[in-house]
């Protein structure tokens, strides 16, 4: 550290310094200004040492990032990296494919529910085999059912929906299966359209379709119609096969008398009927040795609250699911050993069938 000597020394030293700098600045004013202008800087840049150490000599600045002071490098100054930070690149998420308006697949062997068709890719039916009973069950939020006259049972014409699938149906169809006893037998019933076949009767297990395309079971003037829907079609067969989740008594006293004439008097024979769940999904339900019991147990088994007997004996009970290819929908038979009804529904048919539709 400098005593007050030393100090003075440097500042005299320092006013000799500017006195030699403002001699050189008179002798260069003709020079150009950026001379000048660094000239100016030095004599701004310079300490109280001076312009140079003790012994005259001009003392140089350190460099930016240079070694000062014990060694400790500085980093003022440093100059900014020339390459650019790099932008970063946003993933390009593909589309998601679109699912198609229906894709039915062919059933394949299972205890389970399996997933038989889609609607703009919603599961929207099911199938399932237990017992020698093929159950399908039905979405109705995805799908809806159509009832069919055949042209002996109702005719073929003067119906919406006649003795064959519409045109308006069939890019659409998911399945089909056959309907209840002939129109000539007692306690059925046939309206659609507002056409009447034969007048429904109180009492009667009833299929019951409404304008807005929803349907329900139950026993007719006991629940159903509903006040507050328009009907469109119905369907009686006989007394309901089950009823508040229960089958009654009839299923095992009363097989033949109750639940109608068989091919030979037999009790175990080929039989169909369909339900509807508490939420409202429709179950078909069939299989070739049957007996009301069974099939009422099946029924019950795959949640029905509800349910009406159709067709029986092997030549009326049958079912299919419709793949769609290029050329159209190519049936395929979902109940093991099943007679089948000759074209398949898709050709017009005598006897009376339903059908279900995807939305």
């Amino acid at each position: 550290m400098r005593g007050p000597a030393g100090l003075a020394d440097a500042v005299d030293g320092a006013r000799g310094c500017d006195r030699r700098h403002r001699r050189r600045y008179r002798r260069h004013t003709r020079q150009s200004a950026p001379i000048v202008l660094l000239a100016l800087l030095v004599v701004a840049g310079g300490s109280l040492g001076g312009c140079g150490g003790q012994d005259g000599t001009q003392q140089a600045r350190p460099a930016p990032g240079a070694s000062v002071a014990g060694g400790v490098t500085g980093q003022q100054g440093a100059a900014p990296s020339s390459s650019a930070p790099s932008t970063p690149t946003r993933a390009v998420t593909p589309p998601a494919p679109v699912a198609p308006p229906l894709l039915v697949t062919a059933p394949t062997a299972a205890t389970g529910w399996r997933v038989v068709a889609r609607v703009y890719g919603q599961p929207a039916a099911w199938i399932a085999q237990r017992s020698g009973t093929t159950l399908l069950r039905f979405d109705q939020a995805l799908t809806h059912l159509t009832l069919h006259t055949g042209s002996s049972d109702g005719g073929a014409s003067g119906w919406r929906y006649g003795d064959q699938i519409t045109a308006r149906e069939i890019h659409r169809l998911i399945a089909a299966f056959n309907g209840g006893f002939k129109l000539t037998y007692p306690n059925v019933g046939f309206v659609s359209g507002g056409r009447v076949a034969v007048a429904p009767k109180a009492g009667l297990a009833s299929i019951v379709t409404y304008t807005d395309g929803t349907t329900n079971i139950g026993a007719w003037h006991a629940g159903l119609p509903s006040e507050r829907k328009t009907v469109f079609s119905v369907l009686q067969n006989q007394r309901l096969l089950v009823d508040h989740g229960v089958a009654p008594a009839s299923v095992s006293s009363c097989v033949i008398a109750c639940w109608g004439e068989t091919i030979g008097s037999r009790t175990s024979v080929a039989r169909s009927a369909l339900g509807i769940t508490a939420d409202g999904q429709l179950v078909w339900a069939a299989g070739e040795q049957l007996l009301p019991a069974e099939l009422a147990g099946a029924l019950i088994g795959a949640g029905a609250v509800r349910a009406i007997e159709l067709d029986i004996n092997p030549f009326w009970v049958a079912g299919y699911l419709y793949p769609h290819h290029a050329g159209g929908p190519s049936p395929v038979p979902v109940v093991p050993g099943q007679h089948g009804i000759a074209g398949e529904l898709l050709e017009p048919d005598s006897r009376d069938f339903l059908a279900i539709v995807a939305n």
